[in-house]
């Protein structure tokens, strides 16, 4: 041990994640809560901000809602479901997508910093959501059993083989996809989140507890290296809400598509 370092700093672990509610009393309302109904509000008065006086030479929040709502349905509901069936589940992708979008970027807005997804919970919960629509909207396009045979019984795959196929089609397609959606979620903004408070609570502990000049000019470069994560944490933020949706978008298409 270096003289004169004191030993007591703890860096974050998942403990730092269980907050307290914030009214004593009513458990259930603690920030990640707070966060998401904060999202909610900011994306119905975005979009209805947007849309309430529409022109044809659009205002500034007209024009990025425009931006916001037609990325969502060109560059991922058409591209991954097809342009004659898409736009019917382009509200519920663009409502989605900036839902998930608002909730990651939390973390990166001064006095939140809170990744609501970092919560298990919430990524399982948005996970089962779009594992309920598509396989929703692939047993109505085929019929219970034309869902089964279309995402276990691939075309033209040799009937002495269908007994290690519809096991293996069945775990991926139906089972796994739900698990991977949430857990990639979650994991991204967990570690991302973890990653930065060490830089962050590192940095503040070596400037302010250590009393070491040479140490808090170590402490000084793991801040600036702070705020290089915070950087890369937003961008895997903004990606993670990409792949998210996109998945999502894909298997609504691969569920109603009639090729397997």
């Amino acid at each position: 041990m270096i003289a004169g370092v004191p030993t007591e700093f703890t860096p974050p672990g998942p403990e730092s994640f269980d907050l307290p509610p914030i009214i004593d009393g009513v458990d259930w309302f603690t920030k990640p809560v707070l966060v998401s109904a904060l999202s909610v509000v900011v994306i119905i008065w975005f979009f209805w901000g947007a849309s309430r006086k529409s022109a044809i030479v659009p205002s500034k929040l007209q024009f990025a809602g425009e931006l916001g709502y037609n990325f969502v349905r060109n560059s991922i509901a058409r591209d991954a479901i097809g342009s004659a069936e898409h736009m019917k589940y382009v509200p519920y992708l663009c409502g989605l997508f900036f839902f998930i979008l608002l909730n990651n970027v939390a973390a990166t807005i001064p006095l939140i910093q809170f990744p609501t997804f970092s919560h298990i919970g919430w990524a399982y919960v948005a996970a089962i959501m779009s594992w309920v629509i598509y396989n929703t909207v692939g047993i109505r396009k085929h019929g219970a059993w034309g869902y089964f045979k279309h995402q276990t019984m691939p075309a033209g795959v040799p009937v002495w083989l269908m007994p290690l196929m519809i096991p293996i089609e069945f775990i991926s397609n139906i089972l796994v996809r739900p698990i991977s959606l949430s857990l990639r979620l979650f994991a991204n903004m967990f570690a991302g989140h973890i990653l930065l408070g060490v830089f962050v609570l590192g940095g503040e502990y070596l400037v302010l507890e250590t009393g070491n000049i040479a140490l808090a000019g170590v402490g000084v470069v793991t801040w600036l290296m702070g705020l290089a994560i915070a950087g890369l944490e937003l961008f895997v933020q903004v990606i993670q809400t990409y792949i998210f949706v996109v998945l999502t978008a894909q298997y609504i298409g691969s569920a109603i598509s009639e090729d397997h």
